[in-house]
């Protein structure tokens, strides 16, 4: 092995064991440019990073001395870089005063720029960017030797970087999850740890969210007058977004039940409040029972939210209750008008989102309406918490492990006389 090939396997050595030194994409490309300066003697060094000639960015420009350079990308012979990018070939020009297919571009003329090198940037054979250094200075300072130790720093430079943004893309990632479990412990703090005592009623609730964070949920309010109001919403669209418009939805709907009067006149002030925020157009399905303590006579409102079920216990009939008016948060004069039921003792009513009945098997077969009644027939004996509990279950079954696409939320409230 001669001189020249030890110098250079110990130049690589160094400078892979400089590119090793951190994960920090920032500083990865820093000592990219410090290295590729030093062991080419060049005047100054640029680094950018794109897949395609088009998506090329400067990152990193670097003088001698280390110095920053501003205004890179006005500095730097494109004709070169674009042929580099192109065929993904490294490219080593002794005098670019005197290159016949340099010189017709008036960057490299302008500037006077004579000793040239630039390399690709691959991974397994991919381009992720390109290293360029040149001297104004001095022509033939640049030899194919160099050429092939620059290709070679940049194919470690490649790998550094590559594993830089993997780590910083992990780093992103966790503080997401961290970020996501906080608002799902925040989201899970507003829905009601149990169920208040009611005289003549019993309920049950149950809540679960498909993702890390819910669109739906579910409340119970008590109103100045004594009625107890019973909530269940289903924000529209999933993810992020959907929780915090839940999480306004919920607490202006609240806000506005505390206030005296209609509740159909509440739920509309509520819808005012929430078209107000909606910019971004979602909205809510939801539906309010309103449970008078001692009383069989519940009053409900229906904000476009799917009807809830009532079992009539002594006929042995299920019935749906009214849609009602349009969801929450489209229509700032939507009017909500309350209606009035007459229950009797052990009937029940089923309040829920569609993640019940859109709750698919391994074959894309939904739960549905008619399994849900049949669920709700075949455990309407049980205490309404038991039964809430027993109809989910019977969802779960039916979905059987298959990937579950939307949060399920159910209330129960039996009418006990």
């Amino acid at each position: 092995m001669t001189d020249s090939s030890l110098e250079r396997l110990e130049t690589l050595y160094r400078v892979s064991q400089a590119l090793a030194s951190t994960l920090d994409l920032e500083a990865v490309l820093n000592t990219v440019m410090d290295q590729v300066i030093t062991v080419t003697k060049a005047e100054r060094g640029f680094l950018m990073l794109g897949d395609r000639p088009q998506n090329l960015r400067f990152h990193v420009a670097r003088g001698i001395d280390q110095r920053l350079i501003d205004d890179a990308e006005f500095q730097v012979s494109r004709g070169i870089l674009t042929r580099v990018a192109e065929s993904a070939q490294p490219v080593v020009t002794s005098d670019a005063q005197h290159e016949d297919w340099l010189s017709g571009r008036q960057s490299v003329m302008a500037l006077k720029l004579r000793s040239i090198m630039c390399a690709p940037l691959l991974l397994k054979g991919r381009m992720t960017g390109l290293v360029y250094v040149d001297n104004r200075m001095q022509a033939g300072i640049f030899q194919p030797a160099d050429l092939e130790l620059l290709q070679a720093v940049a194919n470690a430079a490649a790998v550094a970087i590559e594993n830089a943004r993997l780590h910083e893309q992990a780093l992103v990632q966790a503080r997401l999850e961290r970020e996501l479990e906080v608002a799902q412990q925040v989201q899970a703090s507003l829905i009601p740890q149990s169920a208040p005592a009611v005289a003549g009623f019993e309920l049950g609730a149950l809540w679960r969210s498909a993702y890390e964070v819910a669109g739906d949920f579910y409340d119970f309010v008590p109103r100045p007058d004594g009625e107890m109001g019973v909530v269940i919403g289903d924000v529209t669209d999933k993810g992020v977004a959907a929780a915090f418009f839940m999480v306004l939805s919920r607490t202006t709907v609240r806000a506005s039940l505390a206030s005296p009067g209609d509740c159909g006149e509440c739920v509309a002030q509520a819808n005012r409040l929430l078209c107000a925020d909606a910019a971004s157009g979602m909205f809510v399905t939801l539906f309010y029972l309103g449970l008078r303590p001692g009383q069989r006579r519940v009053l409900s409102v229906n904000g476009g939210h799917n009807p809830p079920l009532w079992y009539q216990a002594r006929r042995g009939t299920l019935r749906f209750l009214d849609r009602g008016g349009l969801p929450l948060g489209i229509d700032e004069a939507g009017t909500y008008v309350a209606q009035e039921l007459d229950l009797e003792t052990g009937d029940i009513l089923l309040l829920y989102t569609d993640g019940l009945v859109d709750a698919v098997d391994a074959a894309m077969l939904p739960f549905g309406q008619e399994r849900l009644q049949a669920s709700l027939r075949a455990h309407s004996e049980l205490p309404a918490s038991a039964l809430a509990a027993a109809i989910e279950a019977d969802v779960q079954r039916h979905a059987h492990g298959a990937p579950v696409v939307d949060d399920v939320t159910l209330v129960v409230v039996r009418c006990t006389g």
